[in-house]
């Protein structure tokens, strides 16, 4: 009698990062890394269409940290950081927009895609920013990121707007979307 080698799923876990141990600075740079030069447009909090040096990323990723308004979550993939987003809140003295925040900078390494980890990290912020009180989470995408609007479409995420010249990739201008989840 034969035996096939069944294949063990990979543990997938998410979770608020507020310091680095370990391997996790470089685990998040290289996902970042890796997620930056698969060509989907992500662009981190640079806004720049190339993969910025090591040490940039690390002092991003440390700044991020510092921020009192953000929320850095990340998505391992058997322990390796392989995702990651942040969520935004507004400034305190930002009195009219108080009820929302914002999910920034969401992305999974192309290695660890398709296990649910952006759905899990939207999760954890929605779940975090109804903890908080906050009413409304928003984000935006470039038009051209099929998989994360169907994403964010099927998990109740309505769109709100469009622009027309969102951002400026190889001389051209790309739409993107913006989107919005009541949380009550």
């Amino acid at each position: 009698m034969t035996q096939t080698a069944q294949s063990i799923p990979p543990l997938v876990t998410v979770e608020r990062l507020e310091e680095f141990k370990g391997s996790d600075m470089d685990d998040l740079c290289d996902a970042t890394e890796t997620t930056m030069e698969d060509g989907l447009g992500f662009s981190i909090g640079f806004k720049q269409l190339t993969t910025p040096s090591r040490e940039r990323l690390e002092h991003y990723w440390k700044g991020v940290l510092l921020v009192p308004e953000r929320e850095l979550y990340i998505g391992r993939l058997d322990s390796v950081i392989a995702a990651s987003v942040q969520l935004v809140k507004p400034a305190k003295s930002n009195q009219a927009q108080s009820f929302a925040v914002h999910a920034r900078e969401h992305f999974v390494a192309p290695w660890a895609r398709g296990h649910g980890l952006a759905k899990y990290l939207l999760g954890a912020v929605e779940d975090s920013a109804r903890t908080q009180g906050f009413k409304i989470l928003k984000l935006e995408v470039r038009a051209s990121q099929d998989g994360a609007i169907a994403l964010y479409e099927n998990l109740g995420y309505k769109k709100w707007g469009v622009l027309d010249k969102y951002e400026m990739v190889d001389g051209k201008y790309a739409a993107g979307y913006f989107y919005y989840k009541d949380l009550v």
